[in-house]
């Protein structure tokens, strides 16, 4: 097995490597503001909580959209259709302004009403503006990431990770400047984290799309042909994107709405569920770099016809998902404590922070599988059954049960938790034997660059 799978290995670690460290510059900002953020109050903490919570619940829509970009775009480049790349990017660049708009309106309306969330209003209040300062960043957060998308089909993937880290200390600096008023700055505290991350959004957009135009290694991909009508691959981004973007969004949704819950509680288990999540954040976004990575390498060997390559390369990174984030939850829960305490002081929040961090340790392995699951079935242009398993494992199963655990058993917080692990579990098995399946039926002689 290890010899079979060895080149599968490198060549998915040549494509998620820049990816993942992109990756992790982008949680790592949220990541940062919840340190930086956490120096001031719990009611603070909580919300920053509630409003990455809705914010990320609405806008992992557009995200999710656009990861059809990257397979598409392989997919071409597969096919030696460097004109088909070129149309493509063109139309995520309309797309992703679509997405903005209309993620943006809800977003508006949302925070004008955070009482439909029925939070302790102390927090709702503090939340409100955060939450209209992250939404401002939406449409950079989008252009960025639908470019990114492009390189990333390309196999090009280091200048997003650059662009990414660079902005990631920008963040950081501003953060400081903001947050707690240094150089001259008033203390702005939650509000500084906002002007801060929606500032590095658009640095990040501006800065991807000026090597794009500017880099030599892009322009045989940048020349779009009079014969194409480019309108049908704006519409094959949404075809294929909007049931990924619902993928997202059901999961995403899914914590989101957990967050809610838990602020039913109060607001020391909301600030507990964010440290807890933010840190779970960090390894699952190296988990959807080694998804980006599978996804890119099924997508380029589908539109080279290469059942053999379609098939290893997602067993490949199903391997490689399972087995890093094996190692993820023996790190967790051995040094749980260590890691918490870089958060928090506030002995509460704390000790709570620390008992969610032990039940993510066992849930980092069904995230890992079911992130890469979803990957590889995008590679191969199948998203909608994998949109339906989502919302099966997710909204009819987790979410309910997560209900019945913390208010009518009186787990509280950690019986939301135990049931976001059931389903994350359900989901990857659900998923990676899907692949296993239809990855086996695919009839690689019916396979065009745009369709499967």
């Amino acid at each position: 097995m290890y010899q079979r799978y060895l080149p599968y290995f490198k060549q998915i670690i040549i494509l998620s490597l820049p990816i993942i460290v992109g990756q992790l510059g982008i949680v790592l900002m949220g990541v940062a503001d919840v340190i930086m953020i956490g120096k001031l109050k719990p009611i603070h903490l909580a919300a920053a909580s509630l409003a990455n919570a809705i914010y990320f619940f609405i806008a992992i829509l557009g995200i999710g959209t656009l990861t059809a970009v990257s397979p598409l775009v392989a997919k071409s480049k597969g096919a030696n259709e460097p004109k088909q790349c070129a149309s493509i990017y063109k139309q995520s660049i309309h797309a992703a302004f679509i997405l903005s708009l209309f993620i943006g309106v809800i977003l508006f309306v949302i925070t004008e009403n955070l009482h439909w969330f029925k939070q302790d209003p102390a927090v709702s209040l503090l939340a409100k503006d955060y939450l209209h300062l992250l939404n401002i960043g939406t449409l950079p957060m989008l252009l960025f990431f639908a470019i990114k998308q492009y390189s990333d089909g390309l196999g090009i993937t280091k200048p997003s990770a650059i662009i990414t880290i660079i902005a990631l200390l920008i963040n950081v600096f501003l953060n400081w400047v903001f947050i707690y008023g240094n150089l001259g700055s008033p203390k702005l505290e939650l509000l500084g984290a906002g002007i801060a991350t929606s500032s590095a959004r658009a640095i990040m957009a501006i800065s991807m799309y000026i090597y794009i135009r500017s880099n030599t290694i892009y322009k045989p991909y940048l020349k779009t042909s009079e014969n194409i009508d480019n309108t049908l691959y704006l519409k094959q981004i949404f075809t294929v994107g909007i049931p990924s973007g619902l993928q997202y969004f059901f999961e995403v949704g899914a914590f989101a709405f957990a967050a809610i819950m838990i602020g039913w509680i109060n607001e020391f288990a909301l600030a507990a569920h964010q440290v807890a999540i933010n840190i779970a954040s960090i390894t699952y976004m190296i988990a959807t770099g080694i998804s980006a990575g599978g996804s890119i390498a099924v997508g380029e060997a589908l539109g080279e016809k290469n059942k053999k390559n379609i098939i290893d390369f997602g067993r490949a990174a199903l391997l490689m998902g399972t087995l890093f984030m094996t190692c993820c939850a023996i790190i967790l829960a051995a040094f749980a404590p260590n890691i918490i305490s870089l958060y928090t002081t506030d002995a509460k929040v704390a000790t709570m922070a620390t008992s969610l961090l032990y039940i993510a340790a066992f849930f980092q392995i069904s995230d890992g599988i079911q992130c890469v699951g979803l990957g590889v079935l995008r590679g191969i242009g199948d998203t909608k059954i994998p949109t339906v398993i989502t919302i099966f494992a997710y909204w009819i199963i987790g979410i309910p049960l997560g209900y019945i655990l913390c208010f009518k058993l009186s787990f509280n917080l950690y019986g939301v938790w135990l049931a976001l692990l059931i389903g994350l579990s359900l989901s990857a098995w659900l998923l990676s034997k899907r692949f296993l399946r239809e990855s086996n039926k695919i009839n690689v002689d019916l396979v065009n660059p745009l369709t499967n």
